[in-house]
């Protein structure tokens, strides 16, 4: 039997954030029970977790591809000096 988190990495990048995005819309409905509510916060953050690993991987390898070639300098996070002028 597959877990949740075997599962989950079953879901593309895209999937998943459907699925985080459906269950934040049942949260904010507040038409779920609270037993209910726990367990689609808990898998929230299961498939949050995954988004955001995925989405390193992958700003990872694009780094990667362009230190490679040379072409461009690394993914900055907003926060450099250009930004605080």
């Amino acid at each position: 039997m597959m877990t949740e988190k075997q599962e989950i990495e079953q879901l593309s990048f895209e999937e998943a954030l459907e699925e985080l995005e459906r269950i934040v819309d049942e949260l904010e409905s507040g038409e779920i029970d609270l037993e209910e509510m726990l367990d689609r916060f808990e898998r929230a953050m299961q498939l949050r977790e995954y988004c955001a690993r995925l989405l390193t991987e992958a700003e990872t390898k694009v780094e990667q591809l362009v230190n490679e070639r040379g072409e461009t300098e690394p993914f900055s996070t907003g926060d450099n000096d250009a930004d605080k002028a």
